[in-house]
Parts: structure tokens; C-alpha cells; sequence
């Protein structure tokens, strides 16, 4: 199964949040890791409104930018379909960068079948709509 990770589920690989075991374990279970191109600025982006909101200390900070960026090679980073990212938007309501990942990760689902695919995010919305898309949502159920 591949597990793909948009920008809320990656960061709580990286930094303790509500429900972090949980994407781990499902990272443990997959046998491969995505995610779009996109989530690598946005990652860091993340980490650094962190700590410039004091969230994090400057060593911790650093830490965690170069462990994600060492470990970015063994993730499956995915360009998208605009066209297809656009339709998502129109049909969904979704902002632009949760449509980008959608679109992504339908690009992995669309091989008939053949790859079992399971999609994570923390947005109710975007989880909805992979849903609807037919994508398979690991997700946790509060």
C-alpha cells in the first residue's frame, strides 16, 4: 500500500501533535511514502511559523528542517495534473493546494487499481473529497 501524506499529516511526522502516532503507524504499515512537490515548502513553511511563533527553539528548528530534508529522498514526491487540481476545486470547494495534493495522489490511483492507495489528511474537507473521488482515507475518527 502506498500512504500518501499531504502537508497536515507530514508535519506530525516531524513535530508531536494530536493524532502523530497515528500517522506513524500508518507510515509503518505502507510500503511506500508520497506526497506532492508541494509539501516540501510547505513543510518548511510549517516548521518555520513554528518557530517564529515560539513554538519551537532555534536548535530544535533546525533539527527538524534537516531531518525532513535528508529524509525527503525516500518519500515518493509527485507532480500534478493543474487541469484535474482546477476540476477538484470547482467540485469541492477546495483551496488550491488541498486540490494540487488530491490531483497528486489520484495520479497514483488512477493505475486500474493495480496499487492500492490510501490518502491522509487532517481536513475534513480534502478527506471528504478523496472520498468521493474514491481514494481510501486514513483518517481519525473523533
Amino acid at each position: 500500500m502506498i500512504l500518501y501524506l499531504d502537508t497536515s499529516s507530514l508535519v506530525k511526522l516531524y513535530v508531536e501533535e494530536a493524532h502523530s502516532d497515528a500517522v506513524r503507524q500508518w507510515v509503518e504499515s505502507a510500503e511506500a511514502v508520497a506526497t506532492c512537490r508541494v509539501a516540501y515548502p510547505e513543510m518548511m513553511s510549517a516548521l518555520t511559523r513554528r518557530y517564529n511563533g515560539g513554538d519551537l527553539p532555534r536548535e530544535g528548528y533546525e533539527t527538524l528542517a534537516e531531518c525532513f530534508a535528508g529524509q525527503w529522498e525516500h518519500i515518493v514526491a509527485l507532480d500534478f495534473d493543474e487541469i484535474e487540481a482546477g476540476r477538484l476545486v470547482r467540485e469541492y470547494g477546495l483551496r488550491g493546494f488541498d486540490a494540487v495534493h488530491l490531483a497528486a495522489a489520484k495520479l497514483l490511483s488512477d493505475d486500474n487499481g493495480a496499487v492500492e492507495v490510501a490518502f491522509s489528511s487532517f481536513d475534513k474537507k480534502l478527506n471528504g473529497a478523496a472520498e468521493a473521488e474514491g481514494l481510501a482515507v486514513f483518517a481519525v475518527r473523533e
